[in-house]
């Protein structure tokens, strides 16, 4: 095939004693501090101070390993029966990005109950933050290819070839986690770029479920070109999206009809964008 993609990478980095690192690891661990730069930035227009976004950090990152790990075992329980040290061996692989996505959320929520933040600016940040943490991490599982696609008839696809890869080894398949990554990058940037103008538009929240689920949607679509086994006839990450679309809407439609109060500084700063400017000459 013209356009096929030979990998050739041996899904593992290197092992230092029992602890094996891995691409797949290394590259969820720089998305994760990329997730939380971006979140630190946007939540500064929020007047949340950075120091505070690292620490809610930790929440969403522990929850959000802790979630990503158990629904991995949940769907996948054959391999772990008999060994069952490998369910806390998270640093071989083995997670399900939606069980790491509901975590971090329910994570943000309580560190923001227990710190008395607003969790919906929170979120407004999530929707670009996730996008580009997302991207990267699909960087170390483009490499190892644990996420199995349908052949390609295509003028493309990718082809694994390494005898250690987590691939169909030899096989011509779409390279399904390479669409994700490109629809994650392109979420991100639209995201960045339309902030600041639907922060101003819209109620506090709305902007962040948008675009969480406008990565719904695609991974919604990806998810028909991957070999993922079918739960009453779509695949546990189509669920999965259409339950986060369904969240998002009913959370839009309640924060756009019923807005809460706005705080005095919030109006302050909106009846001052809205002052007609006078000319001083």
């Amino acid at each position: 095939m013209f356009g096929t993609i030979v990998i050739d990478l041996d899904p593992n980095l290197f092992q230092i004693g029992p602890l094996l690192i891995t691409w797949h690891g290394v590259f969820s661990v720089i998305g994760i501090l990329a997730a939380a730069r971006v979140g630190q930035v946007l939540l500064a227009r929020d007047d949340i101070a950075p120091e505070r976004v690292y620490d809610m950090a930790v929440w969403m990152v522990v929850a959000g390993l802790i979630g990503a790990r158990l629904l991995f075992v949940w769907e996948n329980y054959q391999q772990f029966a008999g060994t069952p040290i490998r369910v806390i061996q998270i640093n071989e692989g083995g997670i399900s990005q939606w069980g790491g996505i509901f975590g971090a959320l329910i994570g943000g929520f309580l560190w923001c109950w227990w710190a008395k933040v607003d969790y919906r600016k929170v979120l407004d940040a999530a929707g670009p933050a996730c996008a580009i943490g997302f991207a990267i991490g699909r960087i170390g599982d483009v490499i190892n290819g644990e996420h199995h696609a349908v052949d390609t008839d295509l003028p493309w696809g990718v082809q694994y070839v390494n005898e250690r890869t987590l691939g169909e080894l030899g096989r011509t398949v779409h390279p399904e986690v390479g669409y994700e990554l490109l629809w994650n990058l392109a979420v991100f940037v639209t995201s960045i770029v339309t902030y600041p103008l639907f922060k101003r538009r819209l109620p506090v929240g709305v902007t962040g479920l948008i675009w969480l689920s406008v990565y719904s949607v695609g991974r919604f679509v990806l998810s028909y070109l991957r070999k993922d086994s079918l739960v009453l006839g779509l695949r546990q990450a189509q669920w999965a999206s259409l339950l986060m679309i369904a969240i998002s809407l009913v959370a839009i439609a309640i924060w756009t009809l019923w807005p809460r109060p706005q705080s005095p500084a919030t109006t302050q700063e909106q009846e001052q964008e809205a002052a007609p400017v006078q000319d001083a000459g």
